[in-house]
């Protein structure tokens, strides 16, 4: 089981990451994010998720096969149907996979 720690540990473990304040987390690499707490909006309220990280995945191929790939761990809502993003539920994942899965979020953000 993953938490926020190894999200910021991992993540600032990789080269030019950039913290940005917020009320969960945000990183991001040449200004741009590659994981962040879900803004989660259900009851009308904006609330920082930290229990789910969002992940740039690159593209939408990489987007449809870990959603429909891994259910337990990646799912989406129509509001980021547009986009190359991922929600991760840190509590389903291990340390290992979240190292993988950061990593190339921040490999990804880096070619785009």
């Amino acid at each position: 089981m993953a938490d926020e720690d190894d999200v910021r540990r991992l993540a600032l473990s990789l080269e030019g990451v950039e913290e940005i304040e917020s009320d969960g987390f945000d990183y991001r690499v040449r200004g741009r994010g590659f994981v962040w707490s879900y803004p989660d909006r259900t009851g009308g309220r904006r609330v920082l998720r930290t229990d789910i990280a969002v992940l740039f995945v690159g593209d939408e191929a990489e987007r449809q096969a870990l959603l429909l790939g891994e259910p337990d761990l990646f799912f989406s809502t129509p509001a980021y149907e547009p986009f190359p993003l991922v929600m991760l539920r840190l509590e389903k994942v291990d340390v290992a996979r979240l190292t993988e899965l950061v990593t190339d979020a921040w490999r990804m953000r880096l070619e785009a």
